[in-house]
């Protein structure tokens, strides 16, 4: 399996703000936005892989601006680092008013995707090799951010994660 770049899972999603997308507020639903999200990640680990991806999980999500209705909403989503069977993938996510003609930062988070085979059985993935200087401080975060997920997933003992523990332990 040839290794891959982050640019060749790039994903951008964009998608209209309509009256049935949006609360009492005129604002996006958050639930809507994370669909939209799960599937720009989605489509950005299918193409790492090449193969049917199902969802791991998904890292805390935190709002920094509504995106309103009539707004235009772009999810940007690649992967930041391949392990054996499953993929991290970073999405960022911006609100558009085009009346106003203005983009702003709505949020960002991080999805896990595994690699499944035609059993429905997880696969291996091809390696990722990140190019710029963002890519490769998302990759190197991107072990510490994994074992913080099999932690609080209960799939790791606190003392094994190596990573994790050289933050705050000095040997």
């Amino acid at each position: 399996m040839d290794p891959k770049k982050p640019a060749d899972s790039l994903t951008i999603m964009t998608e209209l703000v309509l009256p049935n997308d949006t609360n009492l507020f005129g604002n996006l639903m958050g639930g809507r936005l994370m669909y939209w999200m799960d599937i720009a990640a989605a489509l950005a680990a299918h193409k790492h892989c090449n193969a049917p991806v199902v969802t791991a999980s998904v890292d805390n999500i935190s709002f920094e601006n509504p995106i309103k209705l009539g707004n235009v909403v772009h999810i940007e989503a690649k992967i930041t680092r391949a392990f054996n069977t499953s993929m991290e993938v970073h999405l960022k996510v911006w609100g558009e008013d085009l009346t106003h003609q203005y983009k702003y930062k709505s949020n960002e988070a991080y999805y896990t995707f595994v690699s499944l085979d035609p059993n429905g059985k997880p696969r291996p993935v091809p390696m990722l090799i990140p190019d710029t200087e963002e890519e490769k401080k998302l990759f190197e975060g991107a072990l510490r951010r994994r074992q913080l997920r099999l932690i609080l997933g209960g799939k790791m003992k606190p003392n094994d994660a190596t990573e994790l523990k050289a933050l705050f332990v000095k040997d």
